[in-house]
């Protein structure tokens, strides 16, 4: 059979039915695989290493080495990295990170690895009570996909919890930080919304995801100088960012679904009337089938009853 016989045909030559040699197969299998095991896996440690000149230096010899430098003045504040680079000039080896770091390793001369501390801290989403518009934004990132090019182009959504208006968005072929942070700002400027220190206990919230747009440090410095509290749900829980998801999920209906673009410039026009009808004649269900854009203007004005939010 390992020569590439059928097994049916042999075991009837030999008289071995065919469910005693398959109920002892998984056994052999199961034996070979733990004797692959057992061997050592990769290619076997030399014990050497040659210098430039073809000459073998053992790694007794370059061990001894690395102790000096982790009890040297000036070298022991280094790591096993530019230890290496001393090794390459001192000796002429030809040696890389990988050995000297095993090595170290061996004589238990490794440094304790640093962890750099983010510049800007991480803020996980809560539950909070919204009671008034510019409060809480959430914001996320959709694309479209061009029929003929089969190519795709980025929107990113910004939506005010409390009375459903898209305060900003953009769409592109591309969508990095620096696009969103201009996006911001032109809702920033249309929202009247003017952040100072003094007032920061009454700081605009903005959620979203773990998206690298909005994980990058441009973001948090954009964030800081604005003093905007920039918080970002945890993994796998889309509920936290619900209502620009269901956004998304009425784009994708409304605009995407009934429409074949078939170019960029189609796709950014016929997206750009839908956000115009989206927010000044849409009826929304969970606004008493006003318009985004009047229940604004009614929640500014003071015309709605006490409301509160938990979102």
């Amino acid at each position: 059979m390992h020569a590439g016989f059928r097994a049916r045909l042999i075991l009837r030559l030999v008289g071995i039915a065919v469910s005693t040699y398959y109920a002892a197969y998984p056994r052999r299998t199961m034996n070979a695989t733990l004797r692959l095991l057992e061997r050592p896996r990769g290619r076997p440690i030399p014990g050497y290493s040659l210098t430039i000149h073809g000459d073998p230096i053992p790694d007794d010899a370059i061990k001894e080495r690395l102790m000096e430098l982790a009890c040297d003045e000036w070298a022991s504040t280094c790591g096993y990295k530019k230890w290496g680079v001393f090794l390459r000039r001192d000796f002429d080896l030809i040696i890389n990170k990988k050995k000297v770091y095993r090595l170290c390793q061996e004589l238990g001369i490794l440094k304790e690895q640093r962890h750099k501390k983010p510049p800007y801290p991480r803020h996980l989403a809560r539950v909070r009570v919204i009671t008034a518009p510019n409060q809480l934004w959430q914001m996320d990132i959709k694309y479209g996909i061009i029929a003929e090019s089969g190519r795709f182009f980025f929107i990113c959504n910004v939506i005010d919890v409390f009375d459903r208006t898209i305060v900003g968005y953009y769409r592109g072929p591309e969508c990095r930080w620096i696009q969103i942070r201009q996006m911001l700002v032109k809702a920033f400027l249309i929202r009247g919304i003017h952040h100072s220190p003094e007032t920061y206990e009454k700081k605009l919230i903005i959620r979203t995801d773990n998206g690298p747009q909005f994980v990058s440090r441009g973001c948090g410095a954009f964030m800081h100088q604005h003093h905007i509290y920039h918080e970002r749900i945890p993994p796998k829980s889309p509920n936290l960012n619900a209502y620009v998801e269901a956004f998304h999920s009425q784009l994708q209906q409304e605009c995407f679904d009934q429409r074949v673009f078939t170019f960029f410039d189609e796709a950014y026009a016929e997206v750009d009337d839908y956000y115009a009808y989206y927010n000044a004649k849409r009826p929304h269900g969970s606004l008493h089938y006003m318009t985004p854009a009047a229940y604004h203007e009614a929640a500014m004005k003071g015309e709605l009853a006490p409301i509160e939010m938990k979102v």
